[in-house]
Protein backbone atom coordinates (compact mmCIF):
# COMPACT_ATOMS: atom_id res chain seq x y z
CA UNK A 1 0.00 0.00 0.00
CA UNK A 2 3.18 2.69 0.39
CA UNK A 3 3.55 3.00 -3.72
CA UNK A 4 0.25 3.90 -3.56
CA UNK A 5 -0.18 5.90 -0.61
CA UNK A 6 3.29 7.77 -1.63
CA UNK A 7 1.66 8.58 -5.19
CA UNK A 8 -1.64 10.09 -2.99
CA UNK A 9 0.99 12.63 -1.14
CA UNK A 10 2.28 13.57 -3.70
CA UNK A 11 -0.83 14.55 -5.54
CA UNK A 12 -2.39 16.32 -2.36
CA UNK A 13 0.39 18.32 -1.95
CA UNK A 14 0.23 19.75 -5.38
CA UNK A 15 -2.42 22.31 -4.66
CA UNK A 16 -0.14 23.79 -1.34
CA UNK A 17 3.06 23.52 -4.17
CA UNK A 18 0.65 25.63 -6.06
CA UNK A 19 0.28 27.87 -3.36
CA UNK A 20 3.42 27.99 -2.14
CA UNK A 21 4.82 29.09 -5.98
CA UNK A 22 2.51 32.20 -5.75
CA UNK A 23 3.51 32.75 -2.44
CA UNK A 24 7.25 33.37 -4.44
CA UNK A 25 6.34 35.10 -6.71
CA UNK A 26 4.97 37.85 -4.49
CA UNK A 27 7.85 38.14 -1.97
CA UNK A 28 10.17 37.38 -4.25
CA UNK A 29 9.58 39.99 -6.67
CA UNK A 30 12.52 42.53 -6.81
CA UNK A 31 10.09 45.22 -7.34
CA UNK A 32 8.17 44.39 -4.33
CA UNK A 33 9.36 46.37 -1.75
CA UNK A 34 8.62 44.14 0.80
CA UNK A 35 11.01 41.49 -0.64
CA UNK A 36 14.04 43.39 0.75
CA UNK A 37 12.65 43.30 4.43
CA UNK A 38 13.59 40.89 7.04
CA UNK A 39 9.36 39.50 6.86
CA UNK A 40 10.34 39.15 2.99
CA UNK A 41 13.33 37.43 3.29
CA UNK A 42 11.72 35.28 5.53
CA UNK A 43 9.08 34.27 3.88
CA UNK A 44 10.91 33.49 0.60
CA UNK A 45 13.42 31.09 2.51
CA UNK A 46 10.25 29.50 4.13
CA UNK A 47 8.53 28.98 0.91
CA UNK A 48 11.35 27.93 -1.02
CA UNK A 49 12.16 25.29 1.65
CA UNK A 50 8.59 23.80 2.06
CA UNK A 51 8.36 23.74 -2.39
CA UNK A 52 12.18 21.52 -2.17
CA UNK A 53 10.66 19.26 0.48
CA UNK A 54 7.66 18.36 -1.29
CA UNK A 55 8.15 18.41 -4.62
CA UNK A 56 9.12 15.37 -6.93
CA UNK A 57 12.87 16.06 -8.08
CA UNK A 58 12.82 15.15 -11.94
CA UNK A 59 15.84 13.60 -14.15
CA UNK A 60 18.71 15.78 -14.02
CA UNK A 61 20.51 16.83 -17.02
CA UNK A 62 24.23 16.39 -18.15
CA UNK A 63 24.41 19.48 -19.59
CA UNK A 64 27.94 19.82 -20.70
CA UNK A 65 28.41 21.28 -23.90
CA UNK A 66 31.92 21.68 -23.95
CA UNK A 67 35.62 20.21 -23.08
CA UNK A 68 39.14 21.72 -22.98
CA UNK A 69 41.47 20.02 -25.38
CA UNK A 70 45.42 21.50 -25.86
CA UNK A 71 43.80 25.11 -24.46
CA UNK A 72 41.44 25.23 -27.05
CA UNK A 73 37.23 25.02 -26.25
CA UNK A 74 35.69 22.00 -27.87
CA UNK A 75 32.13 21.75 -28.23
CA UNK A 76 30.18 18.45 -26.49
CA UNK A 77 26.87 17.29 -27.68
CA UNK A 78 25.39 14.14 -26.18
CA UNK A 79 24.05 11.12 -28.82
CA UNK A 80 22.15 8.12 -27.68
CA UNK A 81 24.27 5.81 -29.15
CA UNK A 82 22.67 2.03 -28.96
CA UNK A 83 19.61 1.20 -26.30
CA UNK A 84 17.41 -0.91 -24.67
CA UNK A 85 13.88 -0.32 -22.51
CA UNK A 86 16.01 -0.84 -19.32
CA UNK A 87 19.40 1.44 -20.74
CA UNK A 88 20.15 4.17 -23.09
CA UNK A 89 24.24 4.72 -24.23
CA UNK A 90 24.90 7.78 -24.38
CA UNK A 91 27.62 9.05 -26.32
CA UNK A 92 29.41 12.58 -25.40
CA UNK A 93 30.84 13.37 -29.38
CA UNK A 94 33.15 16.14 -29.38
CA UNK A 95 33.38 18.26 -32.72
CA UNK A 96 37.34 17.53 -33.22
CA UNK A 97 39.02 18.03 -36.74
CA UNK A 98 38.66 15.33 -38.96
CA UNK A 99 42.40 14.34 -39.09
CA UNK A 100 42.28 14.26 -35.17
CA UNK A 101 43.72 11.01 -33.84
CA UNK A 102 40.98 9.09 -32.87
CA UNK A 103 40.47 8.81 -28.43
CA UNK A 104 40.45 5.17 -26.96
CA UNK A 105 37.16 4.58 -26.08
CA UNK A 106 35.79 4.65 -22.38
CA UNK A 107 33.20 3.55 -21.14
CA UNK A 108 31.78 4.56 -17.90
CA UNK A 109 29.57 2.20 -16.12
CA UNK A 110 27.18 4.18 -13.57
CA UNK A 111 25.33 2.72 -10.74
CA UNK A 112 21.65 1.26 -10.50
CA UNK A 113 21.39 2.16 -7.36
CA UNK A 114 18.85 4.40 -6.89
CA UNK A 115 20.30 7.55 -8.24
CA UNK A 116 20.27 8.45 -11.94
CA UNK A 117 23.62 8.28 -14.02
CA UNK A 118 24.13 12.44 -13.99
CA UNK A 119 26.02 11.89 -10.85
CA UNK A 120 28.49 11.01 -12.69
CA UNK A 121 28.82 14.35 -14.45
CA UNK A 122 32.10 15.07 -12.85
CA UNK A 123 33.04 11.84 -13.89
CA UNK A 124 32.67 12.18 -17.27
CA UNK A 125 33.66 15.95 -17.35
CA UNK A 126 37.23 15.05 -15.72
CA UNK A 127 37.87 12.03 -18.24
CA UNK A 128 36.01 13.96 -21.52
CA UNK A 129 39.10 15.73 -22.74
CA UNK A 130 41.30 12.71 -23.02
CA UNK A 131 39.24 9.59 -23.77
CA UNK A 132 35.64 9.18 -26.27
CA UNK A 133 33.22 8.75 -23.06
CA UNK A 134 30.74 6.60 -23.06
CA UNK A 135 28.16 6.39 -20.17
CA UNK A 136 25.23 3.70 -19.05
CA UNK A 137 22.66 5.85 -18.95
CA UNK A 138 19.65 3.75 -17.08
CA UNK A 139 16.19 3.82 -17.16
CA UNK A 140 13.41 4.27 -14.27
CA UNK A 141 11.88 0.86 -14.15
CA UNK A 142 8.39 2.90 -13.43
CA UNK A 143 8.67 3.81 -16.65
CA UNK A 144 9.28 0.53 -18.39
CA UNK A 145 6.71 -1.78 -20.00
CA UNK A 146 6.22 -4.93 -18.61
CA UNK A 147 6.21 -6.04 -22.30
CA UNK A 148 9.69 -5.45 -21.87
CA UNK A 149 10.51 -8.13 -19.14
CA UNK A 150 12.33 -8.33 -16.52
CA UNK A 151 15.96 -7.35 -15.83
CA UNK A 152 18.24 -8.59 -13.16
CA UNK A 153 22.32 -9.01 -12.80
CA UNK A 154 22.22 -12.06 -15.59
CA UNK A 155 20.40 -8.96 -17.93
CA UNK A 156 22.81 -6.58 -16.58
CA UNK A 157 26.20 -8.27 -17.72
CA UNK A 158 24.60 -9.28 -20.87
CA UNK A 159 23.45 -5.43 -21.57
CA UNK A 160 27.40 -4.59 -20.99
CA UNK A 161 28.40 -6.99 -23.08
CA UNK A 162 26.62 -6.03 -26.09
CA UNK A 163 27.39 -2.69 -25.68
CA UNK A 164 31.20 -3.29 -25.97
CA UNK A 165 30.68 -5.24 -28.97
CA UNK A 166 28.72 -2.29 -29.99
CA UNK A 167 31.42 0.01 -29.77
CA UNK A 168 33.37 -2.10 -31.91
CA UNK A 169 37.00 -1.99 -30.40
CA UNK A 170 38.82 -2.69 -26.80
CA UNK A 171 37.69 -0.06 -24.51
CA UNK A 172 38.50 1.11 -20.75
CA UNK A 173 35.57 0.11 -18.66
CA UNK A 174 35.10 2.31 -14.85
CA UNK A 175 32.58 1.00 -12.86
CA UNK A 176 31.80 3.55 -9.84
CA UNK A 177 29.91 1.12 -7.22
CA UNK A 178 27.41 -1.53 -7.60
CA UNK A 179 27.89 -2.00 -10.70
CA UNK A 180 31.55 -3.42 -10.26
CA UNK A 181 30.67 -7.21 -9.48
CA UNK A 182 28.42 -7.20 -12.91
CA UNK A 183 31.29 -5.46 -14.44
CA UNK A 184 33.74 -8.72 -13.21
CA UNK A 185 31.30 -10.78 -14.56
CA UNK A 186 30.95 -9.54 -18.04
CA UNK A 187 34.75 -9.30 -18.15
CA UNK A 188 35.22 -12.68 -16.88
CA UNK A 189 32.92 -13.95 -19.28
CA UNK A 190 34.66 -12.24 -22.15
CA UNK A 191 37.79 -13.60 -21.22
CA UNK A 192 36.66 -17.04 -20.91
CA UNK A 193 34.68 -16.91 -24.60
CA UNK A 194 38.18 -15.24 -25.44
CA UNK A 195 36.37 -12.09 -27.32
CA UNK A 196 38.47 -9.83 -29.00
CA UNK A 197 36.85 -7.13 -27.95
CA UNK A 198 37.55 -7.90 -23.98
CA UNK A 199 38.38 -4.66 -22.36
CA UNK A 200 41.70 -2.78 -22.35
CA UNK A 201 41.65 -1.94 -18.49
CA UNK A 202 38.74 -2.19 -15.84
CA UNK A 203 38.54 0.34 -13.14
CA UNK A 204 36.56 -0.31 -9.91
CA UNK A 205 35.87 2.45 -7.62
CA UNK A 206 34.29 1.74 -4.61
CA UNK A 207 32.77 -1.42 -5.39
CA UNK A 208 31.19 -4.44 -3.18
CA UNK A 209 33.34 -6.82 -5.07
CA UNK A 210 33.73 -8.64 -1.05
CA UNK A 211 31.49 -7.26 1.47
CA UNK A 212 32.83 -9.56 3.92
CA UNK A 213 35.70 -6.97 4.46
CA UNK A 214 35.36 -4.42 6.76
CA UNK A 215 31.54 -4.26 6.37
CA UNK A 216 29.66 -1.31 6.73
CA UNK A 217 26.07 -0.27 8.31
CA UNK A 218 25.02 -1.01 4.66
CA UNK A 219 26.38 -4.49 4.57
CA UNK A 220 25.21 -5.80 8.02
CA UNK A 221 21.39 -4.48 6.86
CA UNK A 222 21.56 -6.29 3.99
CA UNK A 223 23.01 -9.59 5.70
CA UNK A 224 21.20 -9.42 8.71
CA UNK A 225 17.17 -8.36 6.83
CA UNK A 226 18.52 -10.77 3.75
CA UNK A 227 16.15 -11.29 0.61
CA UNK A 228 13.30 -12.45 1.95
CA UNK A 229 12.48 -9.80 4.22
CA UNK A 230 13.30 -7.00 1.62
CA UNK A 231 10.98 -8.81 -0.40
CA UNK A 232 8.13 -8.68 1.85
CA UNK A 233 9.01 -5.11 3.04
CA UNK A 234 10.42 -2.99 0.39
CA UNK A 235 9.37 -4.59 -2.93
CA UNK A 236 6.04 -2.57 -4.26
CA UNK A 237 4.31 -2.32 -7.54
CA UNK A 238 4.35 0.43 -9.86
CA UNK A 239 0.95 2.60 -9.78
CA UNK A 240 0.16 6.10 -10.32
CA UNK A 241 -0.67 5.82 -13.99
CA UNK A 242 3.39 5.41 -14.74
CA UNK A 243 4.18 3.30 -18.13
CA UNK A 244 5.42 0.35 -15.95
CA UNK A 245 2.22 0.02 -13.88
CA UNK A 246 2.06 -3.21 -12.46
CA UNK A 247 5.80 -3.71 -12.15
CA UNK A 248 7.40 -5.27 -9.14
CA UNK A 249 10.28 -2.54 -8.06
CA UNK A 250 12.14 -1.39 -5.10
CA UNK A 251 11.07 2.54 -5.26
CA UNK A 252 13.50 5.09 -5.11
CA UNK A 253 12.21 7.27 -2.34
CA UNK A 254 12.82 3.79 -0.30
CA UNK A 255 16.42 3.77 -1.10
CA UNK A 256 16.53 7.82 -0.59
CA UNK A 257 15.35 7.54 2.41
CA UNK A 258 17.85 4.83 3.35
CA UNK A 259 20.19 7.20 2.02
CA UNK A 260 18.88 10.25 4.14
CA UNK A 261 19.02 8.89 7.31
CA UNK A 262 22.68 7.16 6.77
CA UNK A 263 23.68 10.69 7.28
CA UNK A 264 20.69 12.68 9.14
CA UNK A 265 22.63 14.83 10.71
CA UNK A 266 24.64 16.66 8.12
CA UNK A 267 21.23 16.84 6.15
CA UNK A 268 19.93 18.41 8.41
CA UNK A 269 22.63 20.82 9.21
CA UNK A 270 22.62 21.55 5.30
CA UNK A 271 18.88 22.33 5.00
CA UNK A 272 19.47 24.99 7.89
CA UNK A 273 21.98 26.09 6.48
CA UNK A 274 20.21 26.69 2.83
CA UNK A 275 17.91 28.61 4.75
CA UNK A 276 19.77 30.74 6.56
CA UNK A 277 21.40 31.47 3.25
CA UNK A 278 18.24 32.39 1.54
CA UNK A 279 17.09 34.98 4.28
CA UNK A 280 20.78 36.39 4.12
CA UNK A 281 20.63 36.80 0.55
CA UNK A 282 23.73 34.68 -0.31
CA UNK A 283 23.34 33.34 -3.78
CA UNK A 284 26.33 31.30 -4.23
CA UNK A 285 26.02 29.05 -0.82
CA UNK A 286 21.93 28.28 -1.89
CA UNK A 287 22.64 27.69 -5.44
CA UNK A 288 25.83 25.06 -4.42
CA UNK A 289 22.85 23.33 -2.25
CA UNK A 290 20.18 23.82 -4.91
CA UNK A 291 22.80 21.88 -7.54
CA UNK A 292 23.70 19.62 -4.77
CA UNK A 293 20.29 18.21 -3.53
CA UNK A 294 18.52 18.53 -7.19
CA UNK A 295 20.64 15.61 -7.85
CA UNK A 296 20.77 13.52 -4.61
CA UNK A 297 16.80 14.29 -4.07
CA UNK A 298 16.30 12.87 -7.74
CA UNK A 299 16.05 9.10 -8.02
CA UNK A 300 14.87 6.11 -9.91
CA UNK A 301 12.78 2.47 -9.29
CA UNK A 302 14.90 -0.43 -9.64
CA UNK A 303 13.47 -3.60 -10.56
CA UNK A 304 12.61 -6.04 -8.12
CA UNK A 305 14.96 -9.20 -9.57
CA UNK A 306 17.58 -7.10 -9.84
CA UNK A 307 17.65 -5.42 -6.21
CA UNK A 308 16.71 -8.90 -4.45
CA UNK A 309 19.76 -10.73 -6.59
CA UNK A 310 22.15 -8.20 -5.84
CA UNK A 311 21.30 -8.66 -2.15
CA UNK A 312 21.10 -11.83 -2.19
CA UNK A 313 24.00 -12.98 -4.22
CA UNK A 314 26.47 -9.51 -3.37
CA UNK A 315 25.73 -8.69 0.33
CA UNK A 316 24.55 -12.44 1.60
CA UNK A 317 26.19 -15.26 0.21
CA UNK A 318 29.21 -13.46 -1.41
CA UNK A 319 29.24 -15.41 -4.40
CA UNK A 320 31.90 -13.73 -6.33
CA UNK A 321 34.65 -14.28 -3.40
CA UNK A 322 33.59 -17.69 -2.55
CA UNK A 323 33.84 -18.74 -6.37
CA UNK A 324 30.03 -19.48 -6.36
CA UNK A 325 28.99 -16.25 -8.71
CA UNK A 326 26.81 -18.10 -12.06
CA UNK A 327 25.60 -16.42 -15.02
CA UNK A 328 22.93 -18.24 -16.80
CA UNK A 329 24.24 -21.22 -15.13
CA UNK A 330 27.92 -20.57 -16.31
CA UNK A 331 30.25 -20.43 -13.59
CA UNK A 332 31.90 -16.58 -13.25
CA UNK A 333 35.92 -17.10 -12.93
CA UNK A 334 37.20 -13.90 -12.77
CA UNK A 335 40.91 -16.39 -12.79
CA UNK A 336 40.33 -16.29 -16.60
CA UNK A 337 40.95 -12.12 -16.94
CA UNK A 338 44.49 -12.15 -18.68
CA UNK A 339 44.64 -9.51 -20.96
CA UNK A 340 42.84 -7.00 -19.19
CA UNK A 341 44.76 -4.56 -16.69
CA UNK A 342 42.94 -4.20 -13.31
CA UNK A 343 42.75 -0.64 -11.21
CA UNK A 344 40.82 -0.41 -7.88
CA UNK A 345 39.95 2.98 -6.09
CA UNK A 346 38.56 3.17 -2.85
CA UNK A 347 38.17 5.93 -0.11
CA UNK A 348 39.09 6.29 3.05
CA UNK A 349 36.47 7.15 4.57
CA UNK A 350 33.85 5.23 2.57
CA UNK A 351 31.03 4.07 4.81
CA UNK A 352 29.27 2.22 1.89
CA UNK A 353 31.83 0.07 0.63
CA UNK A 354 34.44 -0.47 3.38
CA UNK A 355 37.71 -0.34 2.69
CA UNK A 356 39.45 -3.54 1.22
CA UNK A 357 35.83 -4.61 -0.66
CA UNK A 358 36.63 -3.08 -3.96
CA UNK A 359 40.54 -4.17 -3.44
CA UNK A 360 39.50 -7.34 -3.05
CA UNK A 361 39.62 -7.81 -6.89
CA UNK A 362 43.16 -8.48 -7.41
CA UNK A 363 43.02 -11.55 -5.40
CA UNK A 364 40.12 -12.65 -7.55
CA UNK A 365 41.71 -11.74 -10.79
CA UNK A 366 44.76 -13.51 -9.91
CA UNK A 367 46.30 -14.22 -13.58
CA UNK A 368 46.31 -10.45 -14.15
CA UNK A 369 49.88 -9.54 -14.65
CA UNK A 370 51.34 -7.68 -11.61
CA UNK A 371 52.16 -4.57 -14.01
CA UNK A 372 48.99 -4.34 -15.17
CA UNK A 373 47.49 -3.65 -11.74
CA UNK A 374 47.32 -0.82 -9.52
CA UNK A 375 45.23 0.06 -6.19
CA UNK A 376 44.96 3.74 -4.67
CA UNK A 377 43.43 4.36 -1.15
CA UNK A 378 42.62 8.04 -1.61
CA UNK A 379 42.97 9.81 2.13
CA UNK A 380 40.31 12.09 3.46
CA UNK A 381 37.54 11.22 0.95
CA UNK A 382 34.02 9.05 1.25
CA UNK A 383 32.12 7.24 -1.19
CA UNK A 384 31.34 10.16 -3.35
CA UNK A 385 34.82 11.56 -3.18
CA UNK A 386 36.20 9.04 -5.03
CA UNK A 387 34.55 9.70 -8.38
CA UNK A 388 34.06 13.68 -7.75
CA UNK A 389 35.08 16.03 -5.90
CA UNK A 390 38.15 17.76 -5.88
CA UNK A 391 40.31 15.33 -5.03
CA UNK A 392 39.20 13.07 -7.37
CA UNK A 393 40.47 15.44 -10.02
CA UNK A 394 43.55 16.43 -8.64
CA UNK A 395 44.79 13.13 -7.13
CA UNK A 396 42.49 10.40 -8.40
CA UNK A 397 41.62 10.94 -12.20
CA UNK A 398 45.33 11.75 -12.95
CA UNK A 399 46.26 8.08 -11.59
CA UNK A 400 43.50 6.91 -13.43
CA UNK A 401 44.47 8.76 -16.99
CA UNK A 402 47.93 6.96 -16.21
CA UNK A 403 47.50 3.71 -15.81
CA UNK A 404 45.44 3.86 -18.92
CA UNK A 405 48.66 5.10 -20.52
CA UNK A 406 50.61 2.35 -19.24
CA UNK A 407 47.84 -0.56 -20.28
CA UNK A 408 47.70 1.68 -23.87
CA UNK A 409 51.65 1.19 -24.44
Amino acid sequence: MLYPLYEMNHAAMAPMRFLADAGLAFWGNQFNPLAHTSLGRSATASLHMFERATRRYDKPRFDITSTQIDGKEIAVREEIVWQMPFCNLVNFKKDLAAKSKPQTKLLMVAPMSGHYATLLKGTVEEMLSDYDVYVTDWNDAREVPLSAGAFDLDDYADTLIAMMHHLKSRVHIMAVCQPSVPVMAAVSLMSAANDPLVPLSMVLMGGPIDTQRNPTAVNKLAQEKGSKWLQDNMIMNVTGGHAGQGREVYPGFMQLGSFLAMNADRHVKAHKELYQSLVEGDETDSERHRIFYDEYMAVMDLTAEFYLQTVDRVFVHFDLPHGTYRHRGQLVDPAKITKTGLMTVEGERDDISGVGQTEAAHDLCRNIPSAKKLHHLQMKVGHYGVFSGSKFRAEVAPKIKGFFQKIEK
